[in-house]
């Protein structure tokens, strides 16, 4: 079998769904560390899939880009074999309503792990780390009315069918695989559960939150009330990924967030830093659930994961959306 991670950069890893806003930080996070790269995408004849991540530094010599299709589990061995890690991040980001939920998110979710996880047992895989989502841990109705939101809080599925919370439904049926799988099957597994991912982006184009902030930086309101707890810097969200790899004595879940808190302060803070764009402040908080807290992801801070600062997080993510001449 494989060595798991731990120490220092080098070795080949598989990082699933490379392309995207937080894979192209990860990847671009290994390299620098002197990683070997195995990374997928969904067509690597689109080029605003495979440009951005071959530009990176060391891309030349030690990136390799594969084609996988979540629903199809023999796209993705060839991609984890010879990987000592592996980062399991692709799974589809839809946040508007969908016709068929079960087809587009939650069956190439779930499907999609289990097929990344049984390539990581059959090729010996060492070690997995994967992305699942605060939408993961809330709503959760029996959570104590007093106690800021941990690790030990799970979803209630039945709640987020009910409110029509498909993606959040797709990532708690995911990660609850996983766990399955991994004590079946004796597998080495991290999970990370990242809020809502600002920050500058390395793709061409903004998906799923990046378009939520700046549809609220336009003056859009979100209801996020069911299941936001704050945000966090990608690069934060990356730095965190690589954390969980090199230390093999972390276990279980992980929050990644820079601070608990609501939309309303939320909202607020942002009308504050950009009083000349039409933010829609809060007028009812609807968020008693949610207790406030400094440096909430404990585990994280204690592996060495230092989180940009709220203000830094959004001029650095402002600065983006204006280079790119989207506000």
């Amino acid at each position: 079998m494989a060595s798991d991670g731990g120490g220092g950069g080098g070795g080949l890893v598989c990082v699933t769904g490379g392309s995207g806003f937080i894979g192209s930080w990860l990847v671009r996070l290994l390299l620098a560390r002197g990683y070997t790269v195995h990374a997928t995408v969904r067509n690597l004849q689109d080029e605003g899939e495979t440009k951005h991540l071959q530009a990176l530094d060391g891309a030349g010599a030690r990136l390799r880009l594969f084609q996988m299709d979540l629903l199809d589990p023999a796209s993705v061995r060839p991609a984890v074999e010879g990987a000592r890690g592996v980062f399991h991040l692709a799974s589809p980001v839809i946040l508007h309503p969908t016709q068929d939920p079960q087809k587009e998110l939650v069956e190439p979710a779930v499907k999609g792990t289990l097929g990344v996880l049984q390539a990581a047992r059959d090729c010996g895989v060492g070690r997995v780390v994967m992305v699942s989502s605060q939408t993961a841990m809330v709503p959760n109705p029996n959570w104590p009315a007093d106690k800021v939101i941990d690790e030990d809080s799970w979803a209630d599925i039945d709640l987020l069918k009910e409110l029509q919370l498909w993606y959040s439904v797709s990532k708690t049926l995911a990660e609850k695989a996983a766990w399955d799988f991994a004590e079946e099957q004796g597998l080495q597994l991290a999970v990370l559960n990242p809020v809502l991912v600002l920050g500058p982006t390395l793709t061409p184009s903004i998906t799923g939150s990046l378009q939520v902030f700046l549809q609220i930086m336009k003056g859009q309101r979100f209801d996020m009330d069911e299941y936001f707890l704050g945000c966090v810097d990608v690069r934060g969200v990356a730095q965190s990924l690589v954390a969980l790899y090199e230390n093999s004595s972390a276990q279980g879940r992980h929050l990644c967030v820079e601070s608990t808190e609501r939309m309303v302060d939320f909202t607020n803070k942002l009308a504050d830093l950009y009083p000349e764009l039409p933010v829609q402040r809060i007028q009812e908080d609807k968020q008693e659930w949610v207790v406030r807290a400094k440096d909430p992801s404990k585990k994280l801070i204690e592996l060495g994961v230092r989180f940009i600062p709220f203000d830094r997080i959004i001029t650095d993510t402002m600065d983006c959306f204006r280079s790119k001449g989207l506000i």
